[in-house]
């Protein structure tokens, strides 16, 4: 079943645009992630950290090059999930899913995301 999926919607679209930077004020104080990123042919890095984690990794971006498109999310508790892909000028680029935790104030405590070109889900 897909549900609406707020916070991860918002921060894919702050992503995807000319001023990502802003999903620094969607993290709680107590962030954590882990964005495990592959290129295709066993090609990968893992980003990791903390807020300064997730700033290296907004520094190392395409900004306003791949659109994210969440094709099936879920809401649990205080849990968001998806699976989605991206696209590069309307062109399939890759599958990923991502996992987030919030706080009881709606902050993102901890996020994991995975994205291969290897494997694409169809709508």
């Amino acid at each position: 079943m897909t549900a609406t999926v707020p916070v991860l919607t918002r921060w894919f679209t702050y992503m995807d645009s000319d001023d990502p930077d802003r999903v620094l004020g969607m993290i709680a104080e107590d962030f954590a992630m882990s964005v495990q990123f592959s290129k295709g042919g066993g090609q990968s890095a893992e980003f990791v950290g903390d807020r300064d984690g997730l700033v290296a990794y907004l520094a190392q971006r395409e900004k306003s090059t791949l659109t994210h498109h969440i094709d099936v999310g879920a809401v649990s508790g205080e849990y968001e999930l998806v699976v989605g892909r991206t696209t590069r000028a309307g062109a399939f680029e890759a599958s990923f899913n991502a996992t987030a935790q919030l706080n009881a104030s709606g902050a993102v405590r901890r996020l994991l995301i995975a994205r291969t070109p290897e494997v694409a889900f169809t709508p």
